[in-house]
């Protein structure tokens, strides 16, 4: 997960955005919708990092289609510290 982790956030394009994201999910649980104005991002941009955020089994979408909420997943939640490690180099 530590390579992941370090892929996704600081090893390629986007890393700052996703980073955002996670931030943001680390509050309370959010659609896609709510993180691009947030964040201030395009809609389409968001979809695209939550896709690999998916992928890389960090975050987890809900099961409705409509309004589809995003949750930070319990294997990501043992990897925090070394999130906060490669946050802080990102920003």
């Amino acid at each position: 997960m530590e390579k992941a982790l370090w892929y996704l956030f600081a090893g390629s394009r986007g890393g700052t955005n996703r980073v955002r994201i996670v931030k943001e999910l680390r509050d309370r649980p959010r659609n896609a919708n709510e993180l691009a104005d947030q964040l201030d991002v395009d809609y389409n941009t968001i979809t695209h990092h939550l896709d690999m955020l998916t992928e890389h089994d960090v975050v987890e979408p809900s099961d409705h289609d409509y309004g589809k909420m995003y949750f930070l997943t319990d294997r990501f939640g043992r990897h925090s510290e070394t999130f906060e490690q490669i946050a802080s180099k990102v920003e």
